[in-house]
């Protein structure tokens, strides 16, 4: 569907304006269907990101400030997140050994097990709702790239 359609307007001041719109309009939009697919496999998006960023680790464990600072939503509170995984024991928390006032996180197996149910989810809803080639992603990806070049 067309922005203009979606906002009811075609009263832009130019096409920037207009593409900074779709993208944040495309941004929420796509949050929406993802956290959807999620909550059926009993996850947040925030959780998600935490067990993907754990999984990437995996075997090894990670401070909460590494953790933080990989997540796409930087203002995400990690402790918090982290709290509600280890009620669901998918991750689990250990003292460090050379830090005792720093708590290292692991996934569990039942975490990684859930994480890859979550993933095949996710794909398949990607895959429908994004109707992309290889090609338009990458294309697509340049330009957000682009559209981030001020970071």
């Amino acid at each position: 569907m067309r922005i203009e359609d979606i906002l009811k307007t075609t009263n832009f001041k130019d096409e920037l304006h207009k593409a900074t719109l779709n993208v944040l309009y495309t941004s929420y939009w796509l949050k929406d269907h993802t956290s959807s697919a999620l909550k059926e496999n009993g996850l947040t998006t925030e959780q998600f990101n935490v067990l993907r960023i754990l999984r990437g680790k995996h075997p090894e464990s990670m401070c909460v400030r590494d953790i933080a600072s990989r997540m796409i939503e930087r203002s995400s509170n990690v402790p918090r997140i982290i709290d509600r995984l280890v009620v669901k024991k998918l991750v689990k928390r250990v003292q460090s050994k050379e830090d005792k006032r720093e708590t290292l996180i692991n996934i569990t197996e039942a975490g990684l097990k859930q994480l890859e149910q979550a993933s095949k989810s996710l794909e398949g809803i990607n895959r429908t709702i994004l109707g992309l080639t290889n090609q338009e992603a990458e294309t697509l990806n340049m330009l957000l790239e682009k559209f981030r070049k001020i970071d």
